[in-house]
């Protein structure tokens, strides 16, 4: 089974703009990851740790990234996701999530793709890195 268009190396896969990020969104993200630290949802606490105001979670913007690779393939096709964290998203901050092919391989009967991951801010400032693979093409997709 095919779950993406004939790719080459250097392909955008895929991109997805978010709109800014919101105390809203990181108060509901707390809730349902159970990441309560205050850091990210308490600006006094954000202040007294010198901060200007509170900040996302890491795996926040990790799900986000999630969000981009499963809205263009099916979960079934994932074999590998990995991410590092570069810098703080801030509140206001608008993300570009990218995805681009960095190599195409064939792996346990499967045609796969390593894809580079990459979250920027509106200023190109880039907050996360990662990789991710996915089955091409596989008889168990």
């Amino acid at each position: 089974m095919t779950h993406a268009p004939a790719l080459s190396v250097g392909d955008t896969f895929a991109t997805l703009d978010l709109p800014p990020v919101t105390r809203t969104q990181l108060a509901l993200y707390a809730g349902a990851s159970g990441d309560h630290n205050p850091i990210h949802i308490d600006i006094d606490f954000a202040h007294a740790a010198g901060e200007k105001d509170v900040f996302a979670q890491g795996m926040f913007v990790m799900a986000s990234l999630g969000r981009l690779l499963t809205a263009n393939v099916p979960l079934t096709a994932l074999r590998a996701f990995s991410t590092r964290f570069l810098a703080m998203t801030r509140l206001g901050d608008r993300l570009t999530l990218t995805a681009t092919v960095a190599e195409l391989f064939e792996a346990e009967g499967e045609q796969r793709a390593r894809l580079d991951l990459a979250v920027r801010d509106q200023n190109g400032e880039q907050k996360l890195s990662g990789a991710a693979i996915l089955a091409l093409t596989s008889q168990n997709c």
